[in-house]
């Protein structure tokens, strides 16, 4: 079984060689990702593996089912970026519903904390040996109301933490889990009483800019906003003159509407060409990491497992539980 492993990173090979080796699964790890121009470089293979920033659009699919690829593996949890409908019949679609969901909301809480405590500010100030506070004062979490934006498997490790902080929690989801300490409320409650946001739902077309100009008037002056989710969550625009006006007091960002040609890049050499980013990057308030949340050594090892194992289930008895269907109509997939 031979997979061509687009967008790839010295941290991936390790873990996917260590349980491609012991299942007969045999990857090619191409450093590009997988789109229109590149998508050539799958023929030849059995199936295609692919990350956040891979394009799985009707072009791509029809040169994959072109090249006699049955399957594409995602791995990872969002598939905003793969088009499902049009896949549908044509090809398969496994994702990793689930790899470390402690690490993204782990993440999500440093973000806060480092925000709230000036953590990196006072880093750089102390490496110049600047041991001076001004400037450096924060505020207590305990208290404090965060709103918790979808409480799928993050979502609800993320208020467990809260919870331990001392913090009410207000929550809001299609699908309310009675079992979690928290409060089910709508969305615009939740906007108008939190003094701190946290996103950890997935990108859809009901969640697209879900923080837009529709809804920021909304929040409560002087808000944390949290995104360790999708980028498109936030108009990022939006957010920008949100920041500048004051009503939102800080934002922690993991990831970004437009990061696919600029994030898991090293580009300290390049002018910054996207103008919002760079004017977000410029903000004291400001905290950006490069879709880092899901990267711990956990998560790596996971991801991998159940990449092979989806691929191996399906190819052994045409069957894998995390197989991704086209469920808004009656297709023709078997699902």
């Amino acid at each position: 079984m031979k997979i061509a492993f687009f967008d790839a990173k010295q941290y991936d090979k390790p873990c996917f060689e260590e349980y491609g080796e012991k299942a007969g699964v045999k990857f090619k790890f191409f450093e590009t990702k997988l789109n229109e121009d590149t998508v050539k470089l799958a023929n030849g293979y059995d199936g295609v593996c692919v990350f956040v920033n891979d394009d799985v659009t009707a072009p791509v699919i029809d040169k994959l089912c072109e090249f006699g690829i049955k399957f594409v593996a995602l791995r990872c949890a969002g598939y905003n970026n793969v088009d499902l409908k049009y896949a549908c019949g044509k090809l398969k679609v496994f994702h990793v519903p689930a790899y470390s969901p402690y690490a993204v909301a782990e993440h999500a809480m440093a973000l806060l904390l480092t925000s709230v405590r000036r953590i990196h500010k006072a880093y750089n100030r102390t490496k110049d040996f600047n041991f001076a506070l001004s400037g450096l004062t924060g505020f207590d979490l305990y208290g404090k109301t965060v709103g918790v934006v979808g409480t799928g498997k993050i979502g609800k490790i993320f208020i467990n933490i809260c919870n331990g902080f001392g913090m009410k929690v207000l929550a809001y989801d299609k699908f309310p889990d009675n079992s979690l300490n928290c409060e089910y409320v709508s969305l615009e409650r939740l906007y108008g009483e939190s003094d701190i946001i946290s996103f950890h739902c997935p990108l859809t077309s009901e969640t697209y800019h879900i923080l837009g100009n529709d809804t920021v008037h909304l929040l409560k002056k002087g808000v944390v906003i949290i995104n360790t989710s999708r980028g498109a969550l936030i108009d990022a625009d939006v957010l920008l003159e949100a920041i500048k006006s004051r009503i939102v007091g800080a934002a922690c960002l993991d990831v970004y509407e437009e990061e696919e040609d600029i994030f898991f890049e090293d580009n300290s050499g390049h002018i910054m060409a996207d103008d919002t980013l760079a004017r977000l990057l410029s903000m004291p308030n400001v905290i950006v990491t490069s879709h880092q949340a899901f990267l711990t050594r956990e998560a790596l090892n996971n991801i991998a497992q159940t990449t092979v194992d989806n691929i191996v289930n399906w190819v052994d008895r045409s069957d894998c539980t995390n197989e991704l269907c086209y469920k808004e109509r009656k297709c023709n997939c078997g699902n």
